[in-house]
């Protein structure tokens, strides 16, 4: 029991972040499907419209959901930079549903709502993975990693310290 709580210890903070960014996860996924859902079944919009139209909506929400609960602890390096490489990054997510919207629809030629449906949990698991990989890696920064400058999204440049250039070497 001592073995289980310590790894609960070691690892709350990853347990909570993942517990948060589920739980947008499922409200995104519950308004991205209530969307597509709606234009594909109910107005007849084509699988990929529908469902991009949905991912497009929810991301904005997904945004600001995740920058100030699951990743609030994490350095915020301007918004602007986050947001749009967020946006980038739920793209590829989308992408990667689209493939497998796709796949059922047009190469499977299974067109009924049931299979709509399990082609985009399917497509958005996967997609899940990813993002969750890329916003922790690019979007919401750790507080230890450089400073960015949110007018570019780049690392600042780290000017030397006076006693640092006094050691290095001189070339002659």
């Amino acid at each position: 029991m001592r073995f289980v709580i310590g790894l609960y210890e070691r690892f709350a903070h990853l347990i909570h972040e993942l517990a948060a960014f589920g739980t947008i996860g499922v409200l995104n996924f519950i308004i991205t499907i209530g969307i597509s859902d709606t234009l594909h079944l109910g107005l007849h919009v084509g699988p990929l419209t529908s469902f991009g139209v949905g991912t497009v909506a929810a991301t904005t929400f997904s945004y600001f959901a995740n920058r100030f609960w699951t990743f609030r602890h994490r350095d915020n390096t301007g918004l602007g930079r986050e947001y749009v490489l967020f946006f980038v990054f739920n793209g590829v997510g989308l992408v990667i549903t689209w493939v497998f919207i796709g796949f059922t629809h047009y190469i499977l030629d299974i067109r009924n709502g049931v299979a709509f449906n399990v082609s985009q949990i399917i497509g958005t698991g996967v997609a899940t993975l990813f993002r969750y990989w890329a916003y922790k890696k690019w979007v919401f920064l750790p507080p230890t990693a450089p400073p960015v400058d949110p007018h570019t999204g780049l690392p600042e440049a780290q000017v030397p310290s006076p006693a640092d250039r006094s050691e290095a070497p001189v070339n002659s």
